[in-house]
């Protein structure tokens, strides 16, 4: 699912704020740099109240405030030895190279439900690792959501059917 079929003017004006950065980390990728979407405090909050607006729930920057917004928990999903104490890890592929991701033991209990949230969507690694990750420990994903999806490069084919959940399409 997308809104960014440009019935809400708040996704042309979030989507202006996205800065394309070329061969970026290595040459053919169009990095999608959303720290620029950051320093505009009414497109930030604009993406923020149309991810909650959303909800069912809403990476690391939008998590939080959503998980707020909502009254759940939230737990982080980091690079390796970015948490102190035990944690479970998850390997995964990118577009340009490969990657972990940690999760404290014990954030997650068996049953529970949890949402992904994440600022990109490319090949669909990262939150295919979030899936496997929060499923081994014993969450039932419902759905993912992410700011930006680079559909040519197919990533939404990998998510096992799950919902996913886009503001901006960036080609």
């Amino acid at each position: 699912m997308s809104v960014c079929n440009g019935d809400d003017p708040r996704v042309h004006d979030i989507k202006t704020r996205i800065r394309v950065i070329p061969n970026f980390p290595k040459p053919g990728i169009m990095f999608q740099d959303i720290t620029t979407l950051l320093l505009d405090a009414k497109a930030f909050k604009d993406t923020i109240d149309l991810f909650v607006d959303r909800i069912e729930a809403r990476g690391f920057i939008f998590g939080p405030p959503i998980a707020l917004a909502i009254g759940a928990k939230f737990v982080p999903l980091r690079k390796p030895k970015k948490l102190p104490g035990e944690v479970i890890s998850e390997e995964y592929v990118l577009e340009y190279g490969r990657d972990c991701l940690e999760m404290h033991v014990g954030a997650i209990e068996p049953g529970e439900r949890a949402l992904i949230v994440d600022d990109l969507v490319a090949t669909g690694g990262t939150l295919c690792a979030a899936m496997n990750l929060l499923e081994r420990a014993g969450a039932e994903v419902v759905e993912c959501a992410c700011l930006i999806e680079l559909p040519d490069l197919k990533g939404r084919d990998r998510l096992k059917g799950k919902p996913l959940y886009i503001l901006v399409e960036a080609h």
